[in-house]
């Protein structure tokens, strides 16, 4: 994505003071990257993007185009992935709690449910035995230790009960099909990734079960500059250290096996973090006992970063600007503690554009229609100003509201 003067200054006078722009053709080059990573260690793979991380509905597409799968946790998501044009077989619906007349719906049309609850699999049951001449996919979420210091609140305890409760109730009803094995684990260290991977393969062994998938879920690092990868404490890995950490298990555990079961992964922030930019201009410049202050046309909401300080560029518009040390770029709510980067040194001027890269990751999701409507998306990456998302307005966020 080529960022320059007077591009944004283009932009800026059709669309405003502040906006994402999206790389569709860098998301698309990471997705590749990814698989063939993990594809050269063990060849039937395949990726699940979470759509929670960024459902930009043209992203979403690309995934579709690329053979991916789509990972829903609402039937939100569900609707957007079918609506993008996701045949039902190439969605996996996980997350705590499923709509049940969505859920029916779902698994008569041949999607994948993996199953969070003992009380979900009542229900999954309930709607099989209504239907005993369709087949029902389902999958169950594993929760085991990774030695990560977290109990996760997902999924069932492997070595509890209501595991094997579940599979009980799969294995007792004819038409459920214990489609996949499916686990997810947050922290994006690599260290956990080996146990994350042994400890699918440990059930395996144990119940001698064999689905036609395993999906180890995403929490992977994507790519960053070096300046935001110095604020991290442990070391970045790439694409090919995490397949080298869980597929190389697999590969070595299928060996022997002429028919291997599909390995999936479900990555967002690996693959969308790098993406998109957000783009706001600055407002004012002043200073509040010796500390200098800029304020922005945007939020820390937008960029959904804290705790660090995100790659950022400078365009200036006005060939004008002082220098100034350790000013704090701040966003238009009324919040203390809306900062967008902390002790920016460099030249600023009002009127100058503040680039933020690395926000693809929760950043439009997460945004709430806090004091203002949220700001316009637009791809450049193919060399043309293409609009994906409209700038909201007032009757976008007040129209559900009665008055």
């Amino acid at each position: 994505m080529k960022i320059d003067k007077n591009t944004l200054l283009l932009i800026k006078k059709e669309y405003g003071d502040a906006f994402y722009l999206l790389d569709s053709k860098q998301f698309a080059e990471n997705f590749t990257e990814l698989k063939n990573a993990f594809k050269s260690i063990y060849p039937n793979f395949n990726i699940a993007y979470s759509y929670k991380t960024n459902y930009t509905p043209k992203l979403c597409k690309v995934i579709k185009d690329l053979g991916g799968y789509a990972e829903v946790v609402s039937e939100m998501e569900l609707e957007l992935a079918l609506k993008v044009g996701n045949p039902p077989n190439k969605i996996i619906w996980n997350g705590p709690i499923k709509n049940n007349c969505a859920m029916a719906e779902f698994l008569l049309s041949g999607g994948t449910v993996n199953i969070d609850s003992i009380d979900e699999a009542g229900e999954i049951q309930k709607i099989a035995l209504h239907h005993p001449q369709t087949t029902l996919n389902v999958g169950i979420r594993c929760n085991y230790d990774v030695n990560d210091g977290v109990i996760s609140r997902f999924g069932f305890d492997v070595g509890a009960e209501d595991f094997r409760n579940a599979l009980n109730i799969i294995a007792s009803t004819e038409n459920i099909k214990l489609k996949n094995f499916h686990c997810h684990f947050a922290k994006r260290q690599i260290d956990f990734w080996p146990d994350r991977a042994q400890g699918m393969l440990n059930i395996l062994q144990d119940f001698k079960i064999t689905p036609d998938r395993i999906d180890i879920g995403g929490g992977l690092f994507g790519k960053m500059p070096d300046s935001l990868k110095a604020q991290f404490t442990n070391e970045i890995p790439f694409y090919e250290d995490y397949a080298k950490a869980a597929a190389g298990l697999f590969a070595d555990f299928f060996k022997n096996d002429e028919k291997k079961p599909e390995l999936i992964i479900e990555p967002g922030s690996a693959l969308v973090g790098d993406c998109m930019k957000f783009v706001a201009t600055v407002k004012t410049i002043k200073n509040i006992r010796g500390k200098y202050f800029a304020t922005v046309l945007g939020s820390q909401k937008n960029i959904s970063m804290s705790g660090v300080n995100p790659p950022i560029e400078v365009i200036n518009l006005s060939n004008e600007g002082n220098n100034y040390e350790n000013l704090d770029i701040v966003g238009f709510t009324c919040i203390e503690g809306d900062v967008l980067y902390h002790n920016y040194n460099g030249t600023l001027a009002t009127e100058d554009m503040v680039v933020i890269g690395n926000c693809g990751s929760y950043s439009i999701v997460m945004k709430p229609p806090f004091i203002l409507p949220n700001f316009p998306v637009l791809d450049i990456s193919n060399g043309e100003i293409e609009l994906i998302k409209k700038k909201e307005t007032f009757e976008d966020l007040f129209h559900t509201f009665v008055f």
